[in-house]
C-alpha cells in the first residue's frame, strides 16, 4: 500500500512528465489541441495543490528528492507549457528566448528562491490563460472558473501566506542581491582606494 508521501510524489512525477507531454502536443498538434492542453494544465494545477496537502497528511515524515524540488517540477511545467505555445505557434520565437535568456541570466545570478521562480512562471501561464480564453473560449472560461474556485477554497491562506510569502522572498532576493553586488563592486571611488 502506498504512504500519503509516495502518493504526493507520484503526483509530482506526473506533472513533470506532463511538462514533456507539453511540449510534445505542440510539436505535433499545434494549436488545435488548444483545448485539451487547457484541461491537462486545470489536471495540473489540481495536482500542484493537492501533492502538498496530500504530503503534509502523510504519517511517513521523509524527503524525497521529488519532494524537495516542488518549485523545479513547478518551473519544468512552466517550460513546457511555453513549449507547447512556441511549437503551437501561439507565442512568437523572438520573445520566447528572449524571455528564456533573461531568466536563466537572473537565475545564474542570484539563484532560484522560491519567490523568483514563482515570478518566471506567472507571466507564462498569463499568457497562456489570455490565449485559451481568446481562441478556445468555452475550454478558457473553465480556467477562469478554476482559478476562482481555487481561491475561494484557499482563501484565508492565500491572502495571509501565499501573497506575503511572495512579498517577503522578493525583498530577501532583492536585499541578497544588493548584498551581493556591494560585495563584488570595486573598493575605489573616483581612483581612491577605500580604507
Amino acid at each position: 500500500m502506498l504512504a500519503a508521501k509516495q502518493v504526493a510524489d507520484l503526483i509530482t512525477w506526473g506533472r513533470i512528465l506532463l511538462a514533456f507531454a507539453l511540449a510534445w502536443l505542440g510539436w505535433t498538434h499545434g494549436a488545435d489541441i488548444l483545448p485539451l492542453v487547457v484541461w491537462l494544465m486545470i489536471a495540473d494545477w489540481t495536482g500542484d495543490c493537492l501533492d502538498g496537502a496530500i504530503a503534509r497528511r502523510s504519517r511517513v515524515h521523509s524527503h524525497t528528492w521529488v519532494g524537495d524540488h516542488d518549485l523545479e517540477a513547478d518551473m519544468i511545467v512552466s517550460g513546457g507549457l511555453l513549449a507547447y505555445l512556441l511549437f503551437a505557434g501561439l507565442v512568437d520565437v523572438r520573445l520566447a528566448v528572449v524571455y528564456v535568456f533573461a531568466w536563466a541570466l537572473i537565475f545564474w545570478r542570484w539563484g532560484a528562491p522560491k519567490s523568483l521562480g514563482m515570478l518566471a512562471q506567472a507571466p507564462i501561464y498569463g499568457w497562456f490563460i489570455w490565449v485559451a480564453v481568446r481562441d478556445a473560449p468555452s475550454a478558457g472560461l473553465w480556467i477562469i472558473v478554476w482559478i476562482a474556485a481555487a481561491i475561494a477554497l484557499t482563501w484565508p491562506k492565500f491572502p495571509n501566506e501565499v501573497v506575503p510569502g511572495f512579498v517577503s522572498g522578493m525583498r530577501r532576493a532583492s536585499v541578497s542581491s544588493f548584498t551581493k553586488c556591494l560585495a563584488t563592486a570595486p573598493k575605489t571611488i573616483l581612483g581612491e582606494r577605500i580604507e
